[in-house]
């Protein structure tokens, strides 16, 4: 594929990065910032241009990387290039069907949301389709994702803002979990590396041995914690301080305002 990205940021740089290892894709990068389009030429061989230009009307799919407050003035320089291109955005917040108003009505667009991982490849990406996007276009987005980590495709658009809950700003939970883990570390005579080495191997083991077992995660859960033991004083005391309640209501907090920003950017 041709394959074109408008910004060239972090995400994007990790896009390229996975899928330049897995065939031999012709990349455009449009940034302003001169330093990063260097950056890319030099590493991934990519041509470049700091502003939208007609080379876009050549490509098979154009990756929207940029801040939501830029979407709209980037749809706008955008639009007179658009043929049969897929558009895919990644950019949070920005809904398919105003990201298609600002472009002409243009209708083959697919919104992701992916996550922080995908910077080593270890991501996962929400996805949906406008009903515009061929199976051959859906397939190509899915395999510029893939590049990064997993993909789950979904119908209905307003998932996308529970997969933002759970997924997008999820990494951030975890590091918050694991500050603790570390701090309770560090207040019970262990020292500070001691206690990031010992919560980051835990949290990864406990993650990969959820990963290839058949069982719920409650049954995991429950056969860590026996009755009076070390870990049921752990998970009562979690339990008694409502932990889990307001790791739920959290996430709903994440999920109302990514609603809340999607009126915001889609608002005239």
């Amino acid at each position: 594929m041709k394959i074109a990205f408008i910004g060239g940021g972090n995400m994007a740089t990790a896009l390229i990065a996975g899928l330049a290892t897995q065939a031999a894709h012709q990349f455009h990068v449009v940034d302003p910032n001169p330093d990063a389009l260097a950056r890319l030429a030099a590493d991934y061989g990519v041509s470049t241009a700091s502003g939208i230009d007609a080379e876009l009307a050549s490509v098979d799919v154009i990756v929207l990387a940029v801040k939501p407050q830029q979407m709209r003035e980037v749809a706008s320089r955008l639009a007179p290039h658009l043929g049969s291109q897929l558009v895919l955005s990644i950019a949070a917040g920005i809904r398919s069907a105003d990201l298609s108003r600002w472009i002409n009505g243009y209708g083959a667009i697919v919104r992701a949301m992916p996550n922080t991982p995908a910077l080593i490849k270890q991501g996962i990406t929400g996805m949906v389709a406008m009903p515009g996007v061929t199976e051959g276009q859906r397939a190509a987005a899915d395999s510029v994702l893939r590049a990064v980590g997993q993909t789950v495709w979904l119908d209905d658009e307003a998932l996308i803002d529970p997969v933002t809950a759970v997924s997008g700003s999820g990494p951030a939970y975890v590091f918050y979990f694991l500050e603790a883990m570390q701090a309770a570390a560090t207040e019970m005579g262990l020292n500070a590396e001691q206690g990031k080495q010992l919560a980051l191997a835990t949290f990864a083991g406990a993650t990969q041995l959820a990963a290839q077992s058949d069982e719920s995660l409650e049954t995991l859960r429950q056969r860590v914690t026996s009755k009076g033991g070390t870990t049921h004083a752990a998970i009562s005391s979690m339990e008694g301080a409502g932990v889990k309640a307001a790791i739920v209501d959290a996430m709903k907090a994440a999920a109302a305002r990514g609603r809340e920003l999607g009126d915001e950017l889609g608002a005239d």
